[in-house]
């Protein structure tokens, strides 16, 4: 039994530390749907919507998220938000439209 145990103990680590990793992406996700909120402003379609460079440049933004680009990922892979393109970079997305799909 000891032998098993020893196989299964790091099988549950992992599960963990997996549950731990996506409950920090929800709460990652969640503040960024505050922060676009307070930042974007409601735009034709009636969604709120902020420039990629508003976020970035942000002080509270830049303090709040480690990695604003995964955050951003992560919320459009969840269909949260949407933005065109696959990947956002400082200056040359600045002006990209981030739209919060989701209220």
């Amino acid at each position: 039994m000891v032998v098993l145990s020893y196989f299964i103990q790091p099988t549950e680590r992992r599960y963990k530390a997996s549950q731990s990793a996506k409950m920090n992406v929800e709460h990652e996700v969640g503040l960024l749907v505050d922060e676009i909120r307070r930042l974007g402003n409601t735009n034709a379609d009636g969604k709120i919507s902020v420039k990629f460079g508003v976020l970035f440049n942000d002080d509270h933004c830049a303090n709040l998220f480690e990695a604003l680009v995964g955050t951003l990922k992560a919320a459009k892979r969840k269909k949260i938000i949407t933005f065109d393109g696959e990947l956002l970079l400082q200056g040359v997305h600045d002006n990209v439209d981030v739209i919060l799909l989701q209220e």
